[in-house]
């Protein structure tokens, strides 16, 4: 298993996160009712994501025994990786504006780039950041060379 083909993302309203990504400039699919939907997933390049209410997501894992759901930090972040520091900054604004809360606003950082942290609505963990060394390749994707 050498692939990551989509990130769910569990959601409290998943209408409300639908709006929330949508400000950050994501483009989605609605599977059901907009006003209800059963699942969305996210049209970006590479890894897919989904946004789906939490609740049944634990009953998908396990019925008879699902998982806790749980506040605060679960151990996982997901990350934008920009082509600019001025593309980090935009997207910061974006995201103030959109209700994300800020936990770090975006700095040098200790590795050479500059970037921050923001939580969504449902308090998951987005890293935005921009390294000069990077290098994308054609799906806008990071290249991480073995060196």
């Amino acid at each position: 298993m050498n692939r990551l083909n989509i990130v769910t993302l569990g959601t409290k309203d998943i209408v409300r996160s639908h709006n929330f990504y949508k400000e950050l400039g994501f483009e989605t699919s609605v599977r059901g009712d907009d006003s209800n939907p059963d699942i969305i997933f996210f049209k970006n390049k590479g890894t897919k994501i989904a946004l789906y209410p939490l609740e049944e997501l634990a009953l998908d894992v396990d019925k008879e025994d699902p998982p806790e759901t749980i506040n605060g930090f679960a151990g996982i972040t997901l990350a934008y990786n920009a082509k600019s520091r001025k593309e980090v900054d935009e997207m910061f604004k974006r995201a103030k504006k959109a209700g994300a809360t800020i936990k770090k606003e975006p700095q040098k950082t200790d590795w050479g780039g500059y970037g921050g942290y923001f939580t969504d609505l449902d308090g998951h963990h987005w890293e935005v950041a921009y390294g000069e060394m990077w290098e994308f390749d054609e799906c806008d994707m990071l290249v991480i060379d073995d060196e």
